[in-house]
């Protein structure tokens, strides 16, 4: 074989490896893109199996309960919130701010408080994580615990959308407060509330709501002194509360 052909077979084969290396790294590249996007989900799907259901110890508050509503109906002020089990926010008022309003306002006979569904996070889809949280609310207010299954809910709050309320998380929780589980199962699987989810959604669509938790008192939507897009604080609710009290 002559020395021409012999780089030409050597040129040819140096093209070939070329080219396979460049099929590896595009290769390896896009393992290990698909790898980064996967990952983060993987972890969040283990995350979500490990973490224990928090219990919680019954409240020594004795307040009047009728479903999702609290306190005495002829109470001179009426206060409604629409909240999404899923959203940070009102993970945060339900935990810090709604158990002072109970305290000082709803146990005292001044305040009727109204819990409302607004899956907002799932855009009234009955499916996702925030209409089933809402749908487990509702079978344990079948047998009188929606208020504690409420706080337990907030109480196990890991995220949004990565598996807080996984249908198997939320019968854990039920399981924990001792309810019926078997009434609960065929509550919760039939998905009986619907229609009181899905109406709750519509009359908080009525009002304009585009956020949550969003706060009614006596058909009035008090704002925050830090801001308009801030969460009013207790300071706000209880001046608020207050002067239409001193109007009564």
């Amino acid at each position: 074989m002559g020395k021409r052909q012999e780089m030409r077979e050597k040129r040819h084969r140096e093209r070939l490896r070329n080219q396979l290396l460049v099929v590896l790294f595009v290769v390896v590249g896009a393992l290990l893109i698909a790898f980064a996007l996967v990952l983060p989900t993987l972890k969040i799907a283990q995350g979500t199996e490990m973490v224990p259901i928090v219990t919680l110890a019954p409240s020594n508050l004795e307040v009047e309960m009728d479903g999702k509503a609290l306190g005495d109906p002829n109470a001179p002020v009426k206060m409604e919130v629409w909240e999404d089990f899923q959203c940070s926010g009102c993970m945060y008022y339900s935990i810090n701010t709604e158990p002072i309003i109970i305290q000082n306002y709803v146990a005292t006979g001044k305040v009727y408080y109204t819990y409302n569904f607004y899956p907002i996070i799932d855009g009234g889809v009955s499916s996702g994580e925030s209409h089933q949280s809402a749908n487990a609310a509702m079978c344990a207010l079948e047998q009188g615990r929606f208020w504690e299954y409420h706080d337990l809910l907030y109480a196990n709050w890991i995220g949004e959308n990565v598996g807080s309320y996984t249908d198997e998380r939320l019968i854990a929780m039920a399981e924990s407060l001792g309810l019926d589980m078997g009434n609960f199962k065929k509550c919760f699987n039939s998905d009986k509330y619907a229609d009181v989810i899905a109406e709750d959604y519509a009359a908080g669509q009525a009002l304009g709501i585009n956020a949550t938790p969003a706060i009614f008192i006596n058909g009035q939507q008090p704002q925050s002194s830090a801001g308009p897009q801030y969460i009013p604080s207790i300071e706000d609710l209880s001046n608020f509360i207050n002067a239409l009290l001193a109007d009564q």
